[in-house]
């Protein structure tokens, strides 16, 4: 697989996110204390830094998990799952985090689907991505499309594409990066009975 080959690379990869994982951390540490799920988790390096809440990681890469089993994080639960298909009962955990992982999976949609019926009423989820901006750095993008799915990732990508976040409410918006090329978004589940009053069925 493509991610395990990577995960010898990936503190290479880790020195130039620092900056954007640091401004995710605070996010998450400033939230009270609560279930966080994370998809992607990668090597785990980051887990320790996150405080006050219950982990759980998954990654679709082994090699990777073998890698984030070793950074001494006891309190996280770790497992190889697909974040398309989660094993996870609806309504599970208070937070979920995405951390440049929206832009490399197959069907952003389904994916995103999984992410808001495990999510709490009223729980967020953070998702630190780059995302195409109508500025000309969007021609870098466009440029670069042409062998970015031989890297397994979509260098054009558009936030507003991804329909199924219409079901959740964009609350925080924070730009990082040249031209904020990067961003963090934070979302939030809408509350139960207001679904309900609203007739549209919860899982």
């Amino acid at each position: 697989m493509f991610y395990n080959n990577l995960s010898a690379f990936y503190p290479l990869i880790d020195v130039f996110l620092k900056s954007q994982k640091k401004v995710l951390v605070q996010e998450i540490n400033a939230q009270q204390r609560g279930a966080l799920l994370e998809i992607g988790v990668g090597n785990g390096a980051h887990l320790r830094a996150y405080k006050k809440h219950k982990i759980t990681g998954i990654d679709i890469s082994p090699g990777m998990l073998e890698v984030a089993r070793k950074q001494n994080c006891a309190d996280v639960e770790l497992y190889q799952m697909d974040g398309k298909a989660l094993a996870f009962k609806c309504n599970q955990f208070d937070y979920v985090v995405l951390s440049h992982v929206i832009a490399v999976v197959d069907d952003a949609d389904q994916l995103m689907r999984e992410v808001e019926r495990v999510l709490k009423p009223k729980g967020k989820v953070f998702i630190l991505n780059h995302f195409t901006p109508e500025n000309w750095l969007k021609y870098i993008d466009y440029a670069f499309s042409i062998i970015s799915r031989f890297f397994h990732f979509k260098s054009v990508f558009h936030i507003q594409d991804v329909n199924s976040l219409n079901k959740l409410s964009l609350i925080k918006e924070v730009g990082l990066g040249l031209g904020s090329y990067y961003k963090l978004l934070i979302f939030q589940k809408d509350d139960k009975e207001v679904l309900r009053n609203h007739g549209i069925v919860i899982c």
